[in-house]
């Protein structure tokens, strides 16, 4: 595989292993991400998913294997290019000083600025439209320390919006959010992959979600097993209910599907040996 493959082929992992101590998250794992994907990345706590996260943006080294973006090792990308090619969203954010929202989703902007840095029309509308998408246009002069934690959540997501790299790498992007903003903004994710040469992968708990909106899943076990393919046929009852350790089952009502915990049986209708 080359650069020229790009337009294909984004995202590629080959033989990837993962270890956390004496853990292995995961093993000799191989796959191809392409363009128009959304992968939802799911497991257990510990699984893995902020350290498969860290690997595939180029932050952390795996303990074996290799991550190639556009046919060229992520360990080869000098980091401004890089930075034009994949944009992350860290689990948490940490605001060290007072700024504009609007400011704070322009430093998105930085991989992008020529000369002297300074931003252009072009990245203020970038930014502009980026909370726009995620309907924070009310908030671009608030101070960003003023926000709560689903508000400065979501302003965090239009700032890798801004971005505009083509690979999208989200760790818990719906963490503190509503379900209506939870779905507003999955909703704004999967229509922003329509655009030429797009994947997003992100981290989620929510299964059902993920059904719903993933157009693949990666289910991590976090014993070195990992499960990759079409959402609805890795969020199974019998994966999920193997990775997560605990019985679930999928109910129906017409065309609509969720993946719920199974009820125990009570102990008075359990059979005495």
């Amino acid at each position: 595989m080359n650069a020229r493959t790009s337009v294909e082929t984004l995202l590629h992992v080959h033989a990837l292993t993962l270890r956390a101590g004496s853990r292995t998250l995961l093993d000799g794992f191989t796959h191809t991400f392409y363009p128009g994907e959304v992968w939802c990345i799911a497991g257990p706590n510990g699984a893995g998913k902020t350290t498969l996260i860290s690997t595939l943006a180029g932050l952390a080294r795996p303990t074996q294997g290799h991550v190639e973006l556009d046919g060229i090792r992520m360990s080869d990308w000098p980091l401004a290019r890089l930075a034009q090619r994949r944009a992350l969203m860290p689990q948490t954010s940490h605001d060290a000083f007072s700024a504009s929202v609007l400011d704070i989703v322009l430093l998105n902007r930085f991989p992008h600025l020529a000369g002297w840095g300074w931003e252009r029309d072009e990245d203020r509308a970038a930014a502009q439209a980026a909370l726009d998408t995620l309907g924070l246009a009310q908030f671009a002069s608030r101070d960003v320390l003023s926000l709560s934690g689903g508000e400065r959540q979501r302003v965090a997501l239009a700032a890798a919006l801004c971005q505009n790299a083509p690979l999208l790498l989200l760790d818990e992007p719906l963490a503190h959010l509503d379900l209506h903003h939870q779905i507003d903004c999955l909703e704004a994710l999967r229509t922003w992959t329509r655009g030429a040469g797009r994947t997003v992968m992100f981290s989620c708990h929510d299964l059902n979600l993920a059904r719903r909106f993933a157009t693949h899943a990666l289910l991590l076990e976090g014993n070195g097993i990992a499960h990759a393919g079409p959402a609805r046929d890795v969020l199974t009852p019998e994966l999920a209910s193997r990775a997560f350790g605990y019985p679930l089952v999928l109910i129906r009502d017409g065309d609509d599907e969720a993946l719920i915990p199974a009820a125990r049986p009570s102990p008075r209708n359990e059979t005495s040996h």
